[in-house]
């Protein structure tokens, strides 16, 4: 049998001769191919913003987001199958509310990133199972200053300062690293998070789309939240005139 997956890829417990396991490569390939996601870092929280594309003209609008609470001090943007992202979302919240409960204090954002990266790591081991096709970005205000984790499909979690997730993925990246990231607030960083993932949408392949922000910084007091309605239009804004100026450049 080649290792190019045939007889190889029929469970994720099993490694091909090259030593790849084909069933965790699926599943980050899920989250490839799911709208663009982003996270920034800057001095006093994180922002979010995700693509998310809209496949049907008769869905409601604000349905089935991909931003969600964790307690009040996490935010988590998912890349990649929802209903997966539900799953180890409802595990992140209860890891949360298990830590709070034992320990009478909000859950320190490295310990829960590592917490969901074992369990999804976990199952990546078994053949009975299959892994999780979903990405998560979690991200918080702690003592020492915002922090941000990324978790891939494998069980593998790193920080960063900006981040993204989706089918925009290197796009993305390359606009976040034209940005001083560390320096700058998220007033500022939601913008610019509006404006990439404007730049950065596909209008040939994927035409509807829904911009989700949020944001938790020192502002709300490290409470995770949607940013209010007058930031949202105003970064909306700023991402589609930003969009007009670079077309009408090219065209020049």
């Amino acid at each position: 049998m080649s290792s190019i997956g045939t007889g190889y890829d029929l469970s994720a417990s099993q490694f091909s001769p090259d030593g790849r396991v084909f069933q965790v490569e699926y599943a980050q390939k899920a989250v490839e191919n799911s709208g663009t996601a982003i996270a920034m870092c800057g001095k006093d929280g994180v922002v979010f913003a995700v693509e998310k594309l809209v496949t049907s003209k008769l869905y409601e609008a604000g349905a089935n987001r991909r931003i969600f609470h964790v307690g009040e001090h996490v935010g988590i943007a998912i890349a990649g199958l929802l209903a997966d992202a539900r799953q180890l979302v409802e595990t992140a919240r209860k890891e949360t509310a298990d830590f709070k409960s034992n320990y009478g204090t909000v859950i320190p954002l490295r310990y829960l990133t590592d917490r969901v990266a074992m369990y999804m790591h976990a199952y990546t081991l078994y053949s009975a199972v299959r892994p999780y096709g979903a990405g998560l970005m979690l991200g918080s205000v702690e003592p020492d200053g915002p922090k941000l984790y990324v978790v891939d499909p494998s069980g593998v979690y790193h920080g960063y300062t900006g981040c993204a997730m989706g089918k925009a993925k290197q796009s993305a990246k390359t606009e976040l690293e034209k940005l001083k990231i560390g320096d700058m607030f998220c007033k500022e960083l939601v913008k610019e998070a509006a404006k990439i993932i404007y730049v950065v949408h596909d209008e040939v392949k994927d035409k509807a789309f829904e911009l989700e922000l949020s944001w938790v910084t020192e502002g709300t007091g490290g409470k995770h939240e949607l940013v209010p309605p007058e930031v949202y239009k105003s970064a909306e804004h700023y991402a589609k005139s930003s969009l007009e100026e670079s077309d009408s450049d090219e065209e020049m």
